[in-house]
């Protein structure tokens, strides 16, 4: 349609809400399915942070707020980074945007020309090729395969680097494999970094509280000071708060960079929801000893799903450190064929067998950038994941 802007040929719609609503479209359409593509966790949102909206809006805190948050959020989350992380970020010193995605959306904006470029390890969240492309960047993607525990290697990063690149995307734990970056693989990262003063670090630390197995967190500018007059660091209340549909994400770093961030905000959502953000200072002071029990019940349907794909035949599952997925190899089922007499050809062609014959949804692990694998979320019951994988086994011994 000429009427369109060009821009939007270089993108597509998100594929892993496209599964998602697919899968509930066939729920609502009577089909046996089983929903394995949600970035959300199943759980409710902690009743003390429901309680905080609702007397929020007791108190009448339903007008605007300033673009760059509330000073109560952005006192809370300052608290937050010191006492997690020991960084020291003022409250000038961070944005609060409309969750992590609008968040890195206002940062590109804000620093990316025609032809700049991010570098961006592959397996990548699906977001940020498509944010980097929508503001006329290049995204650079590296291959991090399973043999390098999908973790981006210095020698990667220093042979990606070029006089145009401007931004390097960690994301740890990742979506969508759940690797997580260890203190001794960012100071590797940072020290090529140190040797690179113009490419700056954007950290997505989405799944920081969602870690397995004595993991210790760490993030890049707590490993390398040096570094924190460059870097980003986002985070947010989705993930570990179970907030998803509250819409609440923050950046913090330099102040040139934040008060760029919050003019781009300022013309476009203007801020988040004021209620959205009484509930995330609710979240970030309040009782925390509920992340115990989530992360135990994590890690149990973790090692439930590795366990089981792993004894499907063509498939390898590695165990990852956090987040609420894996990213299982397929490559032993690609050249195999359906029931159906269908040729799996592709990753994408395999997780539309497993909807096909199984009901079970998933999704392709084209959309992040390496295949062939695919993603499963564990973020849903126990007995839903282990009749997925019963499913998944099922099918790939159908396969000839």
């Amino acid at each position: 349609m000429a009427f369109l802007a060009s821009r939007l040929s270089r993108i597509q719609p998100s594929p892993t809400v496209a599964v998602t609503t697919m899968a509930n479209e066939l729920k609502a359409a009577g089909q046996d399915v089983i929903g394995l593509g949600a970035g959300e966790p199943d759980f409710d949102t902690p009743a003390h942070i429901c309680d905080a909206a609702k007397a929020a809006m007791d108190r009448g805190e339903t007008k605007y707020t300033a673009p760059a948050g509330t000073p109560a959020l952005r006192k809370a989350i300052s608290a937050a980074f010191k006492r997690n992380n020991g960084l020291d970020y003022t409250p000038e010193q961070i944005t609060v945007g409309c969750g992590g995605k609008q968040t890195i959306f206002n940062a590109m904006l804000a620093t990316l020309d025609p032809g700049d470029e991010v570098i961006i390890p592959a397996p990548y969240w699906v977001s940020y090729p498509d944010i980097v492309l929508l503001v006329d960047g290049v995204p650079v993607t590296v291959d991090c395969p399973a043999e390098a525990s999908f973790k981006m290697t210095p020698q990667a990063l220093e042979a990606a680097i070029t006089d145009r690149t401007k931004w390097l995307i960690l994301n740890s734990p990742s979506n969508p494999t759940g690797a997580a970056y260890t203190r001794d693989d960012l100071a590797a990262l940072a020290a090529v970094l140190m040797r690179h003063p113009h490419v700056w670090v954007m950290t997505d630390d989405m799944y920081e509280h969602l870690v397995y197995d004595d993991f210790e967190f760490t993030t890049i500018a707590q490993v390398e000071p040096r570094l924190w007059d460059r870097t980003l660091t986002l985070n947010g209340v989705s993930k570990a708060y179970s907030m998803t549909g509250w819409r609440v994400g923050w950046a913090a770093g330099p102040d040139a960079l934040i008060k760029a961030m919050n003019k781009v905000q300022s013309q476009s959502t203007t801020h988040t929801s004021s209620i959205s953000q009484a509930a995330a200072v609710a979240a970030l002071e309040g009782d925390h000893t509920f992340l115990n029990e989530w992360r135990r019940i994590f890690k149990e349907r973790r090692d439930l799903v590795v366990s089981m794909l792993n004894q499907a035949t063509g498939l390898s599952c590695p165990t990852p450190e956090g987040a609420f997925y894996v990213y299982p190899s397929c490559a032993g089922v690609i050249g195999k064929t359906t029931p159906a007499g269908k040729v799996i050809e592709t990753d994408g062609d395999f997780v539309t067998y497993l909807l096909e014959a199984e009901g079970v949804a998933a999704v392709q692990g084209a959309a992040f950038g390496l295949s062939p694998h695919f993603r499963v979320s564990y973020a849903t019951s126990t007995e839903a994941l282990e009749e997925a994988c019963r499913r998944i086994q099922r099918a790939c011994a159908a396969l000839t």
